[in-house]
């Protein structure tokens, strides 16, 4: 039998290995792939490492709705189109009915022999005058039939035009949007997966004491932060307009694909920060990257958009003095904070 120092030992052993498991909290398909978390912090920087992998899901997630949204509109647009071409065929054929009967009657005449040039009028007139009145009639059938089936021919050519138009614009918008869906599917698939394992480690957070995650929350302005230095002269409608809106929301949590009022994402908290200056911008960081206009980093003003990581995949409002105001990860409240902890992608003035 073991002896009670074995059994002892043995205990002590099940009982880390169980904390561990525990603290992490991760599906046990993803073991083998990650670090044994054998304490809260090294939770933490798992929780860190998950959030940021899954704000860069979150914000592609919003890119690619954006893109959805737009080829979505670009399919309403050509079916309207469609509509149109529909119509433009329905008017076109009618005109080529119109003109069907005296084109269908020129046809059958010349097949019968009917003559109705100049040289047949000169060669069945018995007299200048009946010469003169068979030629004036004749330019007159001539130009009669030549403009009813230059008329025909138009027509049927807007036609072919109409139905060519109305199968390409409907066939285009229609694998533009099924693109768009398969790339907003696989997006989700991701995101929903990192969900998983977010919700794992924030178990682990949950566990925590009141002071490791007031320790993780750290405080809300950097040490000599003076708003009202850096709003002075503020002008109505500008990005240090927003910023003032933004800094009312200091304190708000992080909630993945949140735009507020109650949480926020880091670009769900610019888009809020903007729409209260009555301007709108675009829901994910990528796409806030490429409007407005670009600011080097040297030239910042309060207000204008920051972006951060090769992939601009996480965005906040410059709050001068080299600080940010940003909505910026699971745990972590909106808070205003020195750009330095990450790495700089550039900025946007709108």
């Amino acid at each position: 039998m073991p002896s009670q120092k074995m059994k002892r030992s043995m205990c002590t052993a099940l009982a880390t290995g169980v904390l561990s498991l525990t603290l992490v909290g991760l599906p046990a398909a993803s073991a083998g792939a990650d670090p044994v978390v054998n304490n809260p912090t090294e939770a933490l920087e798992r929780l860190a490492e998950l959030s940021r992998e899954s704000e860069r899901t979150t914000e592609a997630l919003h890119d690619a709705q954006i893109d959805l949204d737009g080829k979505q509109t670009a399919q309403r647009d050509a079916e309207a189109r469609l509509a149109g071409d529909r119509d433009a065929l329905a008017a076109a054929q009618a005109r080529m009915d119109q003109f069907r009967p005296t084109v269908n009657k020129l046809a059958a005449a010349s097949y019968q022999g009917a003559r109705t040039n100049r040289l047949f009028a000169v060669m069945v007139s018995d007299s200048p005058q009946q010469l003169l009145d068979q030629m004036s009639a004749l330019d007159a059938i001539s130009n009669e039939t030549s403009k009813a089936v230059s008329q025909f021919k138009a027509a049927a050519t807007d036609a072919e035009a109409a139905a060519e138009a109305s199968r390409v614009s409907a066939d285009t918008a229609r694998a533009a949007t099924e693109q768009a869906k398969v790339v907003s599917d696989e997006l989700q698939s991701k995101q929903s997966e990192l969900q998983k394992q977010i919700d794992s480690v924030t178990a682990a957070y949950d566990r925590l004491t009141g002071a490791e995650q007031a320790q993780l929350a750290g405080t809300s302005f950097p040490s000599g932060f003076d708003a009202g230095r850096i709003l002075a002269g503020l002008t109505p409608g500008s990005g240090s307009a927003a910023l003032q809106a933004g800094l009312t929301q200091v304190g708000k949590p992080y909630s993945w694909g949140a735009t507020g009022p109650d949480a926020y994402d880091c670009s769900g908290l610019v888009v809020w920060a903007y729409r209260q200056i009555g301007k709108t911008l675009p829901r994910s960081s990528q796409a806030q990257a490429q409007g407005g206009i670009p600011v080097d980093r040297s030239a910042l003003q309060p207000g204008d958009v920051v972006l951060f990581y090769s992939d601009a995949s996480h965005v906040g409002l410059y709050a001068g003095d080299g600080n940010v105001l940003h909505a910026s990860t699971y745990g972590t409240p909106v808070k205003v904070e020195s750009m330095a902890s990450m790495p700089f992608y550039g900025a946007r003035r709108y």
